[in-house]
């Protein structure tokens, strides 16, 4: 059980900085958020539509692949890497979000664009090509209700974000753009950093041990 919460706190931790740091779906968010208080939660069953077929087939067979001792190392090290742009760039962008290009979103419903942002966006491939296998895999190794509760808690995370955003908007926030969300972001960058440590330092202790294992 301790093992458990300890995976899910990560996988919250690391679920949530992504959704937080900005970019077109956040954009969308805000866009339909001026119109409708729950757009974002709209929004997040749109990307729940492309997200949960994705995470059922790395249940029904792409797992296998990574029961594989020096596969689960090159993703760890791909992982731990991309956390480390991904903080660079949570750092780099914190004030700096843009609404310039958010009225194109508002043409389109919430769940459509949900859908559409999701499958357009090469950052949402990116990330479950090297962090999201990543933990996926450490859920499978855990059991079915582990992975089970890893994809809820995944979505979850995109849910309330996403839906705090556009409360916040519908209801004129000012928290939108300000110096409290930048400090959320920087936050959450750090905690990308520390995420990225526990990823390198697993990787290369297995490498250690493989070369460690081989016959002088």
């Amino acid at each position: 059980m301790l093992t458990l919460a300890l995976f899910l706190t990560k996988a919250v931790g690391i679920s949530l900085s992504g959704v937080m740091a900005p970019g077109a779906v956040t954009a969308a968010t805000i866009a339909c958020g001026t119109r409708s208080r729950h757009a974002g939660a709209l929004i997040a069953v749109g990307h729940g539509i492309v997200e949960f077929p994705l995470m059922l087939l790395i249940m029904a067979g792409m797992g296998k692949i990574f029961q594989i001792n020096t596969v689960k190392i090159a993703i760890g090290l791909a992982g731990g890497f991309f956390l480390i742009w991904m903080a660079w760039q949570l750092l780099r962008e914190s004030g700096e979000m843009s609404h310039t290009n958010s009225n194109k979103y508002q043409q389109k419903g919430p769940i459509v664009s949900g859908i559409i942002l999701t499958v357009a966006n090469p950052y949402f491939l990116l990330w479950w090509s090297t962090l999201g296998l990543a933990l996926a895999t450490q859920a499978i190794e855990l059991g079915r209700i582990a992975f089970a509760l890893f994809a809820i808690i995944h979505w979850l995370c995109d849910l309330f974000w996403l839906e705090a955003l556009s409360w916040a908007t519908f209801k004129g926030g000012q928290l939108i753009g300000t110096k409290h969300l930048r400090r959320v972001l920087q936050f959450c960058a750090v905690m990308l950093f520390f995420f990225a440590f526990t990823f390198l330092y697993d990787a290369g202790h297995s490498l250690i041990n493989i070369f460690l294992a081989k016959p002088a």
